[in-house]
C-alpha cells in the first residue's frame, strides 16, 4: 500500500499553505494498493519531534477503502474526524516551536470497521484498530519553524 502527496515528496518539505499559520489546509493525498479485502481505512498524522511528546495533527477513520484521492482541505464522504492535540476535530497543520520537525502520515487498511464516536483521539483510534490492520503506509513531510 502507498500513501503519497502531490504537494510534497516523502521526506520533503510540506508547503507553508498546509501549516497552522499559513492557511491550515490539509494536503492532498493519494492512496494506492489498498488490499481488496479491506473494509475501511484510518489515517493519523503526528509529529514525534514535539517537545512535550508526540503531537497529533489529524485523526480520521471510516474512510472508504476504494478512496484513491483525498483532495486538499477535504475529507472523503462518510469519514469521521477525531480530536487532534489542539482539542479540535480538524486538520491542524505543522507549527513547530523550533527546528525542523517530521510530520508522519500513517494510513491503515483495516479488515473490520472501527466503531468509535466522533471526538475520539489518536490513542483511542490506535486501540480500536489493534489486531485489525491488514496493511500500512507512511508518508513523512518536514516543516521548519524558520518558515
Amino acid at each position: 500500500m502507498e500513501l503519497a502527496s502531490n504537494a510534497f515528496q516523502d521526506k520533503g518539505v510540506i508547503p507553508a499553505a498546509h501549516s497552522y499559520r499559513g492557511g491550515n489546509v490539509s494536503p492532498p493525498l493519494t492512496i494506492r494498493g489498498v488490499p481488496g479485502v479491506a473494509v475501511s481505512l484510518a489515517l493519523i498524522c503526528d509529529d514525534p519531534d514535539a517537545p512535550g511528546g508526540t503531537w497529533v495533527h489529524w485523526v480520521v477513520w471510516g474512510i472508504d477503502p476504494k478512496t484513491t484521492q483525498i483532495p486538499k482541505g477535504s475529507l472523503p464522504a462518510g469519514a469521521i474526524v477525531g480530536i487532534n492535540s489542539w482539542d479540535k476535530a480538524e486538520w491542524g497543520g505543522p507549527a513547530p516551536p523550533s527546528g525542523t520537525h517530521h510530520y508522519v502520515f500513517k494510513l491503515y487498511a483495516l479488515k473490520e470497521s472501527v466503531s468509535l464516536k466522533p471526538g475520539a483521539n489518536a490513542k483511542a483510534l490506535e486501540a480500536a484498530i489493534k489486531g485489525k490492520v491488514l496493511a500500512e503506509a507512511k508518508l513523512v513531510g518536514l516543516f521548519s519553524a524558520a518558515r
